[in-house]
């Protein structure tokens, strides 16, 4: 097949259109943009366009875009509307230094490109989804973060590589397996688990024995290494090549792969096993750029990456709040990463090339089923079929039971743990849609498990008791007034903001009774938990507004790096405020 058939005229048209949407309503969501009113319909006027649409306004300032709305005129004349052409003409506004504008083009044209295959897929429709298992879901997803504009770049694939390890595409992809010289490893495990037992349970013994006889076949002893997986590409285009000189000193060793197939996660570098999905997920280093980051793993991290998963674990595990709520974490119990001595005595510590080699397992979710049980991302109930259907409603649907009672049951499965985690320990996560796994019971969800722990929470007390090898993850020097954004920001302002015009637009739940809902939530949640009034009163969750932190902002300020992540508070972006829709 010819690799780029899915860059057809028509689609191009298509997902331009879609995207200069998204960046109108959320360019304008962060304050970059100021729509001015004419008659029944909004314009922004560049420096040589002009673009008019409608839109319809819902709370958190959020701007629902009509995508067929939108008309561009140069000159009175009407132009087509062109992605590219849109971030070039308004790259000032936008505060696109010079040098890293071609760089964002890139990844908007990647972000395009992904789109277009999207639409050249077998048409599922949120009908469909609705009784597909874990995986099928895993692939359809096809808006990524649902703010950030430029959001699939993965800069570094061409295209056979997009078509082999996209999401999308949902390809079997079988890893590539190297030793690596113990004295040059970073080895980490689980209390509850050695390294060795981890391979023997992942890898099986006649695969062990197969890679011992090819460590021993080119003049070397097992013994003297540790096995880990690598990303296909990453072996191809970074370790046999960066890594050269390590290979040709047998400090690493090329063993092959194993008869398992794994399928590409939503966050790309980490792989579900769907030959045995009871097995672990195998997250690795990819040095590719993507969505602000190069997606390195660090040996250093991996050390102490099992240690903070065990005290996360332990706190969800014995609290009783948590517990009763049912959320529960996936746990990285194993971790390894090799350190190349010519690049770490060349670089510094938050180098890139200190990132390119390592892993880790993280636990499977498919094992903690009960039977009637199902498993879906997150990010589907943000999910929307080519023809306008949203999955979250059709999971109302499917389900019986009154919208109300639905959209109530996902608040105390997601939002309640994560507020009691922060009340209860200041202790708070990444909670994007990426990175929960929903558990659904006849279409509704019953509980929540959190996932990519170690690189992705942070404790903001200096009061919570934590093991010395956790402590990486304390920063106890965020701002009071900063840290309930946990919440404001990111289940608010990324999730929700997006979910309540869905319901909405299919005549589900308006947003007074879409907030109704998650106010009377957290209400019970308090009332219910009165040793933690203090807290309460300290970080009100009812304040009448809060800090609008702009995600976009700090990618086209620097889309290599979008944050410093020895400093990530003072890495952040605020722009004015926005009134707290639970004061309405």
């Amino acid at each position: 097949m010819e690799p780029t058939l899915h860059l057809q005229p028509a689609t191009w048209t298509t997902v331009n259109r879609a995207l200069v949407r998204k960046a109108l309503a959320e360019f304008t969501h962060e304050r970059l943009f100021e729509p001015v009113a004419n008659d029944n319909e909004y314009v922004v006027a560049g420096p040589t366009s002009e673009y008019r649409f409608t839109a319809r306004r819902y709370p958190l300032n959020h701007w629902e875009i009509d995508a067929a709305s939108i008309r561009r005129t140069v000159g009175g004349n009407d132009s087509p509307v062109d992605a590219l052409d849109f971030i070039t003409e308004f790259h000032e506004v936008l505060g696109i230094a010079a040098d890293m504008l071609p760089v964002y083009l890139e990844e908007i044209s990647s972000t395009l490109a992904s789109a277009a295959y999207k639409l050249s897929r077998p048409d599922l429709t949120a009908t469909d989804l609705l009784t597909a298992d874990f995986q099928t879901i895993e692939a359809a997803m096809t808006e990524g973060h649902p703010c950030f504009v430029a959001n699939n770049g993965r800069l570094g694939f061409g295209v056979t590589d997009y078509r082999a390890f996209a999401p999308e595409t949902g390809q079997a992809v079988r890893l590539t397996w190297i030793a690596v010289r113990k004295d040059r490893a970073t080895v980490s495990h689980s209390e509850t688990i050695t390294y060795a037992e981890l391979l023997r349970d992942e890898l099986g013994t006649d695969v062990l024995q197969r890679f011992a006889e090819r460590i021993r076949a080119v003049g070397e002893e097992p013994s003297e290494y540790q096995l880990m997986p690598v990303h296909p590409w990453q072996w191809e285009n970074k370790t046999s090549i960066t890594f050269a000189a390590d290979i040709a000193q047998r400090h690493i060793v090329y063993l092959g792969s194993t008869d398992d197939d794994y399928q590409a996660q939503q966050s790309i570098r980490t792989f579900f096993n769907r030959s045995h999905p009871e097995r672990c997920y195998v997250k690795t280093a990819l040095s590719v750029l993507n969505m602000g980051f190069m997606r390195g793993l660090s040996p250093t991290y991996m050390e102490k990456t099992p240690a903070i998963n065990d005290w996360v674990y332990g706190v969800v595990e014995n609290d009783v709040t948590l517990k009763r709520y049912g959320f529960s974490v996936l746990r990285e119990i194993a971790a390894i990463g090799y350190h190349n001595t010519y690049y770490e005595a060349a670089t510094p510590k938050t180098s890139p090339y200190r990132k390119m080699l390592a892993a880790l397992w993280r636990e499977s979710p498919v094992p903690s089923l009960d039977p009637g049980e199902r498993l879906a991302t997150m990010a589907s109930l943000l999910h929307v079929d080519r023809h306008g259907a949203s999955l979250a409603a059709a999971l109302i649907r499917a389900s019986g039971l009154p919208p109300r009672e639905w959209l109530r049951a996902y608040v105390d499965a997601y939002l309640v743990p994560l507020l009691h985690c922060f009340y209860a320990y200041e202790l708070v996560y990444m909670p994007h849609g990426e990175n929960l796994i929903l558990v659904l019971r006849d279409s509704v969800p019953t509980r929540l498990v959190m996932k990519d722990i170690a690189e992705e929470i942070a404790v903001m007390s200096a009061a919570t008791p934590m093991p010395a090898d956790a402590e990486r993850v304390r920063f106890p020097d965020v701002a009071d007034d900063e840290k309930l954004l946990c919440v404001f920001t990111d289940v608010f302002d990324c999730i929700f903001r997006f979910l309540s015009p869905l319901l909405d637009q299919e005549g589900l739940l308006t947003p007074d009774e879409f907030w109704a809902v998650v106010r009377e939530a957290v209400r019970d949640y308090q009332a219910a938990t009165p040793e933690l009034a203090d807290a309460f009163a300290k970080y009100d969750l009812f304040t009448p507004e809060f800090a609008l932190s702009c995600l976009n902002r700090l990618q086209l300020r620097n889309n290599r790096q979008m944050v410093d992540l020895t400093d990530m508070s003072n890495s952040l972006v605020f722009v004015g405020t926005l009134a707290n829709p639970l004061c309405g």
